[in-house]
């Protein structure tokens, strides 16, 4: 039987970069959605860079400004006394980088979809831009929303080149699944390799269906 140590910290960190990517996303991806401003594909192409960039060129960036010696990294050890690279936090910092595309990609589809017409119905009568959005472009666009935070969070846990850069292979705070079976493979201990690879695949799979169920449904719901 295989260390759940590796599984847990995954779960854990998946949980929180949800969690921490919607907050931060829902802004950004509604702005998309309804800006005209000229900067608007810059800021799209930024938003996608981590679809194209392979994972140890982000992960080798993080490190560089993350690190103790770079203002990010400095201003954190002043703060909390630990360092951001090789830990869990780094960690986070890094999978929201990298992970920002599978959030903010189906939300600003969602609001793209959902329009203007109902905001500006509900300003018409007297609801706040806040209030409006929160009772009126969030219910209508839930499935993007679910979509947005399922992708994420199964995209967060097989994660490797950009965790193995920023945290290395620390166990009980940077050991992941992902770098537990490149360590079980390296180590020719394919067992314990063969139990975490299996479980990813089985979730990686539920995780589809789950995402393909809900949209069918959703379509059959509203169509």
């Amino acid at each position: 039987m295989p260390d759940l140590g590796p599984v847990l910290l995954s779960l854990q960190l998946a949980a929180v970069t949800t969690v921490l990517l919607l907050v931060l996303a829902l802004p950004l991806a509604w702005w998309l959605a309804t800006t005209r401003s000229v900067f608007k594909p810059v800021a799209e192409a930024v938003t996608a860079l981590p679809l194209v960039l392979p994972p140890t060129v982000i992960g080798f960036y993080l490190l560089i400004a993350l690190n103790p010696q770079a203002p990010i990294g400095a201003f954190w050890v002043s703060m909390t006394g630990d360092t951001l690279t090789f830990s869990f936090a780094g960690l986070v910092v890094g999978s929201i980088v990298y992970s920002l595309p599978f959030m903010v990609q189906p939300l600003q589809s969602a609001f793209e979809n959902v329009g203007k017409g109902p905001v500006e119905a509900a300003a018409m009568l007297r609801a706040s831009k806040l209030d409006a959005f929160c009772n009126v472009v969030l219910p209508q666009s839930m499935r993007g929303l679910i979509t947005a935070c399922v992708l994420t969070f199964a995209h967060t846990i097989g994660e490797f080149g950009v965790v193995l850069m920023i945290g290395g292979n620390i166990p009980e705070r940077t050991r992941v699944v992902s770098i537990a079976i490149f360590e079980h493979v390296e180590e020719q201990s394919y067992a314990e390799a063969h139990w975490l690879s299996a479980g990813m695949l089985v979730f990686a799979f539920l995780v589809l269906i789950a995402v393909y169920v809900l949209n069918r449904s959703w379509r059959v719901r509203t169509g």
